[in-house]
């Protein structure tokens, strides 16, 4: 998820899935951020060279950037030059250049010249010349989840897997391997663990496998915040003969802090139903009104919501 919130990962998962796939989504709410230093050029666009005269498959050209205290001219290749005009760099911008990579980042334009951006418009953001040597090392946090670790590590193409959707079983070997490498960061202070919240819908639908696998999971120092949710009172336990409250065995009630919820009432059914409306631009009568209220209290309120749409579609 970009940003990823800060490590919150919020995933409501299929229960039919969760059988076969507990590993995947218990690791996949479990977030890791990770540091590492890079060296960066980090300075203000003084003058951009492109020489036009060759090819355009192979463009060659000079940048010159600056600090407070420096000047420095550097060559440009092809790939960098279409970096360039890709993020409509000019004189006065400030950027950065990842020497690694090669990465050209524009962070905005130099308060010095901002009379020269009079047109930009209000979206237009202007920071200070960086100060010292243009050539630095910063810290760089990615943050990735430990299911991705697991994928990058236990496939033959890497981190390609992820978008091959090449997830398959992740072996036992390659978990408990990941587990140690993430500890010696954690020892090291390169990397620490976020814990997110694994959200379970329809919680009686999991069968005994399943739970013995959540209560061995929940014991660990990186498990997630699980949320579970069900609408059964008192129900069989899958793959047992045995009845229990909500379908879940006793020994994981205990650990489980019960939040108990009631059905809407008339009135605040209603009030949902007339924020639908609004969202969906629809008028409708007092007399209808009632009547899907009334259906939204002896049916389920997302039906009583499936009719507006289909309403208004009809009308």
């Amino acid at each position: 998820m970009g940003n990823i919130l800060e490590g919150f990962y919020l995933f409501k998962c299929s229960i039919l899935n969760l059988k076969f796939e507990k590993y995947l989504y218990f690791f996949a709410s479990l977030g890791v951020r990770i540091r590492e230093e890079a060296e960066i050029i980090e300075g203000e666009v003084v003058e951009i060279e492109i020489d036009k005269s060759v090819q355009s498959s192979n463009k060659t050209g000079k940048i010159t950037l600056k600090t407070t205290e420096m000047e420095t001219v550097y060559d440009l290749g092809h790939k960098m030059i279409e970096s360039i005009q890709k993020e409509k760099i000019i004189a006065g911008d400030i950027i950065t250049i990842d020497k690694a990579s090669g990465k050209i980042s524009k962070l905005g334009k130099s308060f010095a010249r901002s009379s020269d951006f009079d047109n930009q418009g209000p979206q237009a953001r202007f920071v200070q010349c960086p100060e010292g040597e243009l050539q630095k090392r910063k810290e760089v946090v990615h943050t990735v989840t430990l299911h991705e670790i697991d994928v990058i590590n236990s496939r033959t193409q890497g981190f390609m897997a992820l978008f091959a959707g090449d997830i398959g079983e992740i072996k036992p070997e390659v978990r408990e391997q990941i587990d140690q490498k993430v500890a010696e960061w954690r020892e090291e202070g390169r990397a620490e663990i976020v814990p997110g919240v694994l959200f379970i819908d329809e919680v009686h639908m999991l069968d005994i496998e399943c739970f013995s696998f959540l209560n061995r999971a929940l014991e660990s120092d990186q498990a997630p915040i699980v949320v579970m949710a069900t609408n059964r009172g008192i129900t069989k336990i899958r793959g047992t003969n045995y009845q229990s409250p909500h379908g879940l065995p006793i020994d994981l009630l205990d650990r489980s802090l019960i939040i108990s919820t009631k059905p809407y009432s008339a009135k605040e059914i209603s009030q949902i139903l007339d924020i639908r409306c609004q969202e969906e631009d629809v008028e409708m009568t007092e007399a209808a009104m009632k009547l899907l209220t009334k259906i939204g209290q002896e049916c389920s309120l997302r039906y009583a919501i499936h009719l507006i749409t289909t309403s208004n579609l009809v009308s």
